[in-house]
């Protein structure tokens, strides 16, 4: 399984897949081709069907354009078998292909080429289930977190500490932001108006109001072409930052705990990423927000002293009950329900928490279960229900 480096990644939005990974894949190939004067691209699945709306095209054109013409061809009726986000990149000179290369967006901003071999770095943990995990924690007396140290080394805090800080930044600067977030929806930011009424509720309300708010500036940050952490994804990018910063303002826990905590939201992630998905193309919204409040449940119950196995079973419930959720970006933005599944599943992974820490960790269905029930809820799902703008609430909006 591959570090969580590889996990929580910086960039800008709205869209890790459609966004920053074919915004990578065009700087490799550029850098292939360093005196290529034209380039052909040609963009497949759902990757060409909402491409346009997650700013693709700009992504593409602003690598290869100053250094030759770019020819970008769109055809979205065509899915590849490997994955839904295919991309192919051709190098021309004198009316000849001198290099090509097919890759394939596979969520969270990774490349991966047909031989399933991502473009990334190697494995470094031994295990790759929740299961075996958790075994291992409970025979060493060991948490999640000291696992992750154990196999990603002392310098994963100082990486953690930058995702930790742009997070943070990315919550404060969407809640004094104000505006229309960019696209034909004509969307106005909500996260200023959340958080100055969140004030005047008791404190029960006020809690859940600031919970939205925090989550709804980081997906309109996001929405905006703003920098902000995959967790696991561009269009998830909300829902951990917002159950860390509340918790981090509220309860005051320390910087360190912060770092604790997103090391085993993303242990949490990458457990999906390895057995599963998280490109809402190849298994819907539910390997993308589901994951994001599996991970954030499972953060937020850290921080509040849960064992490894409640810290299993928040994370559970946060996925186990978005089974099944569709991706349906409206007109192919990250808006509409994009933004608001954000906040309601922040407040969720909170629910999840709560729940687990009234048990003993203890339960029927595992972790590692759900994840394998998402993979395959995931592939059942038609086309028209994952990031192709064809069906469910994208359709005929207008």
């Amino acid at each position: 399984m591959k570090s969580i480096r590889e996990l929580y990644r910086i960039g800008t939005g709205p869209s890790s897949s459609h966004t920053m990974a074919p915004r990578r894949a065009a700087e490799i190939f550029q850098h292939r081709n360093p005196e290529c004067t034209y380039f052909r691209v040609t963009l497949y699945g759902s990757l060409a069907a909402t491409g346009k709306g997650h700013l693709t095209d700009k992504a593409i054109f602003d690598v290869l354009r100053p250094h030759g013409n770019v020819e970008l061809i769109w055809e979205p009726s065509i899915f590849k078998d490997f994955h839904p986000n295919g991309m192919r990149f051709e190098a021309i000179e004198d009316d000849h292909v001198v290099d090509d290369w097919t890759v394939y967006s596979v969520g969270g901003g990774a490349l991966a080429e047909e031989d399933s071999v991502p473009i990334e770095t190697a494995d470094i943990y031994p295990h790759t289930k929740l299961t075996d995990i958790l075994r291992w924690c409970t025979e060493n007396g060991r948490t999640f977190w000291e696992y992750v140290e154990l196999h990603e080394g002392s310098d994963i805090w100082i990486f953690l500490a930058k995702i930790w800080r742009v997070m943070r930044e990315a919550v404060e600067r969407g809640i004094e932001t104000d505006g229309v977030i960019p696209g034909p929806l004509n969307l106005p930011r909500r996260a200023m108006r959340y958080n100055v009424r969140a004030s005047g509720y008791k404190q029960s309300l006020q809690s859940r109001g600031l919970i939205f708010s925090y989550a709804l500036a980081v997906s309109e940050e996001n929405a905006s072409g703003g920098r902000i952490v995959t967790a696991p994804t561009c269009g998830s990018s909300g829902v951990l930052p917002a159950v860390l910063y509340h918790l981090w303002k509220t309860r005051e826990f320390s910087d360190t705990r912060i770092y604790r905590a997103l090391a085993t939201a993303g242990l949490i992630g990458n457990i999906v990423k390895q057995n599963a998905s998280i490109s809402g193309a190849e298994v819907g919204c539910q390997g993308e927000v589901g994951v994001a409040c599996a991970m954030a449940a499972a953060a937020a119950n850290q921080l509040f002293g849960g064992t490894p196995a409640q810290i299993e079973y928040a994370a559970e419930m946060g996925l186990e009950h978005h089974l099944g959720m569709t991706c349906d970006p409206v007109c192919g933005l990250v808006q509409i329900p994009c933004i608001e599944r954000n906040a309601y599943a922040a407040a969720r992974a909170l629910d999840a928490n709560l729940y687990s820490m009234y048990t003993d960790g203890h339960h029927r269905v595992s972790f590692d279960r759900v994840v394998e029930v998402m993979k395959q809820t995931g592939h059942d799902l038609p086309s028209i229900y994952k990031e192709t703008g064809e069906g469910g609430l994208a359709k005929d909006f207008f």
